[in-house]
């Protein structure tokens, strides 16, 4: 085959240091067909266009996504648009991203725990683990992987001194909300009204706002109300309640 027309060309070494392939790899695509380069040189080497690497990018992004030699194969048979592969491969990243911040988040947890507490066993370190993996496995279960994204990058926008200040405003929130039921206090005072006005806007700080966050945090609480309670300290559905009769008393 000729030499390829005008724009820029590659020699397979030139490509392979380029993009972190290497060369056997790129032969190896070429025999079964799937990137073969567009010219050759006189003497039989391979050289690679500017359409050729946009075409190799295509498999490594699917490479990436999980999809064996064949299936990519044929994706491409189906003249997938590049934008469709670019979405699937930033959705990807996407999730990539919201998985090591959780992953960050732990650690920095456990760090935190090991400087405070240099005494702490293994033991509770494995519980600790436990735990966060529980509430990890349970989160994924209401919040799509865009959704998790959208928290982390919030988390991260916040800062950890603010996330602290929240966390306190709601145990001491719960307390209080407590305090009032057991003082059988009437969700319709001024008292209990202020109360869920602090309620709301703290739960504002999570969802932001967003309907969708709203509403899958809402079915995670009313799906493991009781172990919210016992294991994380959260409200009870008396709590919930009570905030709930205060706002429909708000008008």
């Amino acid at each position: 085959m000729d030499k390829p027309g005008n724009g820029q060309v590659w020699k397979v070494g030139e490509l392979a240091t380029e993009i972190g392939l290497t060369v056997r790899t790129l032969h190896h695509y070429d025999r079964i067909g799937l990137v073969s380069p567009a010219g050759r040189t006189g003497t039989g080497h391979r050289l690679y266009t500017e359409a050729d690497v946009q075409h190799l990018y295509q498999v490594v992004a699917l490479r990436q996504l999980g999809l064996g030699l064949d299936q990519i194969a044929n994706v491409l048979a189906g003249a997938t648009a590049i934008t469709q592969v670019l979405a699937a491969h930033r959705d990807f990243l996407a999730a990539q991203v919201a998985a090591t911040q959780a992953l960050h988040a732990l650690v920095a947890a456990l760090a935190a725990t090991a400087q405070n507490r240099p005494d702490i066993s293994a033991h509770r370190f494995l519980e600790l683990i436990r735990r966060t993996v529980m509430v990890d496995d349970t989160v994924k279960q209401y919040f799509t992987q865009e959704q998790l994204a959208q928290l982390a990058h919030r988390r991260e926008q916040s800062g950890e001194p603010h996330i602290e200040q929240v966390e306190a405003g709601w145990g001491e929130l719960i307390s209080q909300v407590d305090a009032a039921i057991e003082a059988g206090l009437d969700p319709a005072s001024a008292q209990a009204r202020q109360l869920a006005e602090r309620w709301m806007r703290l739960l504002e700080e999570f969802h932001g706002g967003d309907t969708g966050l709203r509403d899958s945090l809402y079915r995670m609480q009313a799906d493991n109300a009781e172990r919210i309670q016992n294991e994380f300290r959260g409200p009870s559905p008396a709590q919930i309640d009570f905030i709930k009769a205060a706002n429909a008393s708000r008008g």
